[in-house]
């Protein structure tokens, strides 16, 4: 059982599951809503396959930088990515998230599914980085991001 080490955010957004999928594969889409309110992030490298990695860093509206690295461990386009996302690579707190992508016509379901090493870990996430907000603004900054791509696909 994952469900004391696990984060579960979901989030129905308002375009199709290619465009949603397409938003976390490639890089110049991921600049543009990754992370929380307030967050900025600068990529020093990214690769999108299975053992590629994005190294980036997320810039805080505190003024502060925070390291972070991610794999990729699966990838079924359009309905799944998983992944490993540490502060560096071999990071010993690093957790899992599989990220579920559910067509609902015009619609997808998003669902990211996050399991820390530890419960410890996972608690540390949620009371002092305040991983679910951060998830949920996250999620939400994807979604007015790809609504926004929609709106000027049909205008155009």
């Amino acid at each position: 059982m994952t469900s004391d080490r696990e984060i579960v955010i979901f989030r129905v957004i308002d375009a199709p599951r290619e465009l949603v999928f397409e938003a976390f594969t490639e890089v110049r889409h991921l600049a543009r809503w990754w992370g929380p309110e307030g967050f900025s992030t600068t990529t020093r490298s990214f690769e999108f396959r299975v053992g590629g990695v994005w190294d980036f860093v997320m810039h805080g509206p505190d003024g502060n930088d925070y390291s972070e690295w991610i794999t990729w461990t699966e990838i079924v386009s359009p309905e799944r990515i998983a992944l490993l996302h540490g502060e560096h690579r071999d990071d010993p707190d690093a957790f899992e998230s599989v990220l579920t992508f559910e067509p609902g016509g015009a619609t997808t379901r998003i669902v990211m599914r996050t399991v820390f090493p530890t419960q410890q870990l996972r608690d540390q996430a949620v009371e002092k980085y305040h991983a679910i907000e951060g998830g949920e603004q996250t999620l939400s900054n994807l979604a007015a991001y790809v609504a926004e791509i929609v709106r000027n696909g049909a205008e155009g």
